[in-house]
């Protein structure tokens, strides 16, 4: 599963969801082994709250056993056990349906009524607001399957899946296997029998979807591929580029893993509200259709995107033809998952430039769940089903692709990828555990990997590191790796130190800055000396960690002020990234003063040549504006500086570039001050952008849904309210701009950016509006609920939120019962008050930790204090950086 550009209980019905812990798995694999399950789905009226699920699982257990089968129905219609109905009385979800008396071998047939989801768990609906066409996809990891059929829901009792559904005539359905033609028609879909899968790779897919075709050959297999997206979104898929980049991904992973797809065809299915950003389900690829790009996306866009897909893909290997057997390896799927994607778009596309994206965008992501007091190892214990929802994190999938990345190098690429193959082979449709994976690599590497294991995959936390070193005469005496955090687990680092000057050793404060020395260290203790660099010229600038070898932080201490300020002038982007990266690490820990993280992004970004780089160093330096810079100093200089540099760089940057677009979008993400608002207004209203300066922009849905939110979220859209209504909790706020935007724009994007519009008007009534729909309106989904968070929580308006802080506490304690996993991790999150400004508040968020709170929702708010802390002593010291520090 890829993870939202980074979240799962039943809709209104209060329904919950079983938590199955890994002892019981345990008891249960040791019960019971699963042959087959035949689904029988009815579809055929899916404005009903629920459709009928017929299920017949074929397995075998320990004779005279009991065991239990999860499901969560509305109605348990019934239930037999080879042929006796079973009393379903005292069925219910959190118990599921128990079975005794087992024979060795055993036929149970289960019918019930399960309700659809607005959530994006188990079966989820969707009415295309353009047409008014339904839609439906399942979204089943980590426990959901049991939402939509009866199963042993756990990764390891993996079983051969036929699936059958009865839905519309002019319906597509799409599950994991080939639509059986033969015993298919008009309303009836049959499918072919699948390999050993898990449930949670299980997938239905059903509605008005458009379908396109291609496939991939080569010497190990021939692959039919396909795509589909909604009916109203068709005209936009970009099919010919997803289709090459897929056939790109199946040539690389063919070569590389040894192995051929075993799954007999593949398609890609973009769903609407989709929770991630995607599933791996087996064939049968679930993406969020917002990668439908309707508008005009930057090359950053598109990249994450293949990214997103390759992910997936790679899945089919690592997660889909071996399975994790506990949740206590998802990292095992994730992590490689998502080093396999880097790797095969660096080598196999267009992307040359991957890991320079990963090491500014995905390690950033580690690097700050790293540091949060919920941190956890990349190899954990995952005591039960409710505690995975959680690791779906930084840690997971980011700092666990770093990690494994430093693992090839390790072993070497061609050792690594001979375990690989033997791990493939020998395991092919099985489960596994990280231990056999490992064992693999030891037998093909030859090399002991038990100690590298527990120093870097059972341990938590980041490394940090700083040069100390003394010079005479314009060149090194000394230079030493010192290891300031992190010590204690003493993990063995591949440290590579940069020496960067003018081309010639021109000493200047202008021009491009090359690489003129440089060595790798093998890092072990506290101090490493690296006398490779002794006699060598200082130059402008040292760089540790070159290359980005190492998952680990750098102090640039004094050199901070220089590297921030000629970090342009490399030539290199993965050094500019690596450079970049600790700066911000810098900022985020009150080291540099964020406003002078801020202006230094501003001179840069404009000579900056990739995009991905600008699009994360803008979205660093605008949260350090919004939390991190001295309140008073944003407000009355900082956004306003912001709103200027941008508009000239937009102004400045070639007609119709991604440069443009990200400047133009990277204002709008903020606090418009008086000319940006004029500018986006005229925009909006239909300007010629060459006339405003901004020649070539796309004025398209995307620009003017990001334009009617920034007005509104800065105040710009004042005096625009119908005057005769009375707004209140349960009425939505009119503003004849958002109403205008909302009537231009009906898709499910223009209702979505409507609802965060209205929730960032800076008025009181509009914020209550906005709490009711988030917090107690059940029948919202998950996706719409996101949105109207992002417009609550718009930069600059921390004093109006400030009531929202006691509102907030009550809301949590029962948010998880309430609304599910996925809407309360939504909005514990989202909605944590990060505008809180004072000791007080901090005292009273604490107080509500030590009172009745979910797990999972608890973390959630611990992470939210962590950050709050971060928040407070970043602007102190922005503030005065004695007094801050």
């Amino acid at each position: 599963m890829a993870p939202v550009d980074p979240s799962h209980d039943s809709p209104g019905s209060g329904l919950g969801r079983p938590n199955l812990t890994h002892e019981q798995a345990i008891e249960r694999s040791a019960t019971v082994t699963v042959e087959s399950y035949d689904i029988d789905l009815d579809l055929t009226e899916p404005d009903a709250a629920t459709f009928r699920s017929a299920t017949t699982v074929v397995f075998t257990a320990t004779p005279g056993a009991s065991t239990f089968i999860d499901l969560i129905a509305r109605r348990v219609v019934s239930a037999e056990l080879d042929g006796v109905a079973l009393d379903v009385c005292g069925y219910t979800a959190e118990s599921g349906l128990v079975v005794a008396d087992l024979r060795a071998h055993n036929r149970l047939t289960v019918v019930a009524d399960c309700e659809y989801s607005s959530t994006g768990e188990g079966l989820h609906r969707f009415v295309d607001p353009v047409d008014a066409r339904i839609y439906l996809h399942t979204q089943f990891e980590t426990a959901d399957a049991t939402r939509v059929f009866a199963c042993f829901d756990q990764p390891d009792l993996k079983a051969a899946v036929s699936v059958s559904v009865s839905a519309p005539p002019d319906w597509s359905v799409v599950s994991n296997a080939r639509r059986d033609d033969a015993r298919s028609g008009p309303g009836r879909h049959v499918f072919a029998t699948t390999e050993p899968i898990a449930t949670y790779l299980v997938a239905v897919v059903a509605g008005h979807y458009v379908g396109f075709t291609d496939t991939y050959r080569d010497e190990l297999a021939e692959v039919p591929l396909g795509l589909y997206c909604r009916a109203s979104l068709a005209d936009s898929l970009d099919t010919e580029r997803i289709f090459a980049e897929t056939r790109q991904g199946f040539a690389f992973f063919h070569r590389h893993f040894g192995v051929a797809y075993p799954f007999g065809k593949y398609d890609q299915l973009f769903v609407p509200e989709c929770n991630a950003g995607a599933m791996e389900n087996v064939a049968a690829v679930t993406v969020d259709d917002r990668y439908v790009l309707t508008s005009r996306a930057t090359a950053a866009v598109v990249e994450r995107r293949a990214a997103t897909l390759l992910h997936e893909l790679a899945h089919m290997w690592f997660g889909n033809l071996v399975t994790m057997a506990w949740w206590d390896d998802l990292w095992l799927n994730e992590s490689f998952a998502t080093y396999a994607a880097a790797w095969c778009q660096a080598e196999a596309t267009e992307y040359v430039n991957a890991w320079t994206t990963f090491a500014i965008d995905e390690k950033v992501w580690a690097y700050r769940q790293d540091q949060l007091p919920t941190t956890h190892p990349v190899a954990t214990r995952i005591s039960d089903v409710a505690v995975v929802d959680a690791h779906f994190d930084g840690i997971t999938y980011a700092k666990g692709a770093a990690v494994i990345r430093q693992l090839v190098a390790h072993v070497g690429e061609r050792r690594f990828l001979r375990g690989l193959r033997t791990y493939f082979d020998r395991h092919r449709f099985g489960s596994t555990t990280f231990a056999d994976l490992l064992a693999a690599l030891q037998e093909t590497s030859g090399r002991d990997l038990d100690d590298w294991a527990q120093r870097w995959l059972s341990t938590t936390g980041v490394d940090e590191f700083r040069l100390e070193t003394q010079c005479t005469a314009g060149r090194f005496t000394s230079v030493d790796i010192v290891r300031t955090q992190g010590g204690e687990h003493r993990r063995p680092h591949r440290l590579a130190v940069g020496v960067y000057d003018h081309p010639g050793g021109a000493g200047s404060e202008q021009g491009r800055l090359v690489r003129v020395a440089r060595t790798e260290v093998d890092v072990r203790g506290d101090r490493t000396p690296v006398p490779e660099l002794h006699g060598v010229a200082v130059g402008v600038l040292s760089v540790l960690n070159d290359d980005d070898l190492s998952y680990c932080l750098v102090d640039l201490g004094d050199a901070v002020g220089t590297a921030m300020r000629r970090v342009r002038d490399i030539t290199d982007p993965l050094t500019r990234s690596v450079i970049w990266t600790s700066c911000w690490e810098m900022t985020r820990s009150a080291r540099v003063r964020a406003r002078d993280f801020v202006a230094a992004v501003l001179a840069a970004v404009g000579t900056e040549t990739q995009i991905p780089i600008i699009a994360a160093l803008l979205g660093h330096a605008a949260v350090a504006l919004d939390r991190y810079c001295d309140r008073a100093w944003a407000w009355t200089v900082g956004w306003s500086r912001w709103c200027d540099q941008l508009t000239d760089l937009a102004r400045s940057a070639a007609p119709g570039s991604d440069h443009q677009r990200a400047f133009v979008t990277a204002v709008l993400a903020g606090v418009l001050d008086s000319s940006a608002a004029a500018l986006a207004r005229s925009l909006l209203d239909g300007a010629d952008p060459a006339r405003v300066g901004l020649p070539g922009l796309a004025v398209d849905p995307d620009l003017r849904g990001a334009i009617v939110v920034a007005l509104a979220g800065s105040g710009h859209l004042a005096g625009e309210h119908t005057p005769a209504v009375d707004i209140g909790p349960d009425c939505a706020p009119d503003n004849a701009i958002i109403d205008r935007y909302a009537a231009d724009d009906p898709t499910a994007t223009g209702v979505r950016m409507a609802a965060a519009a209205r929730a960032a008007l800076p008025t009181a009534a509009a914020k209550a509006w906005a709490w009711n729909q988030i917090v107690h309106c059940e029948d919202r989904s998950s996706a719409l609920i996101r949105s109207m968070v992002d417009g609550f929580v718009r930069p600059g308006q921390a004093t109006l939120l400030a009531p929202y802080t006691t509102d907030y506490l009550v809301a949590i304690r029962s948010l998880q019962e309430r609304r599910g996993t996925e809407v309360a991790l939504t909005i514990a999150a989202g909605l944590f008050p990060v505008w809180a400004q004072d000791a007080a508040d901090r005292t009273r968020i604490d107080a509500a930790l030590s009172g009745e709170l979910s797990d999972t929702v608890r973390r959630t708010v611990l992470d939210g204090c962590a950050e709050l802390d971060r928040a407070m002593a970043a602007r102190a010291f922005d503030r005065d950086p004695v007094i801050g520090r």
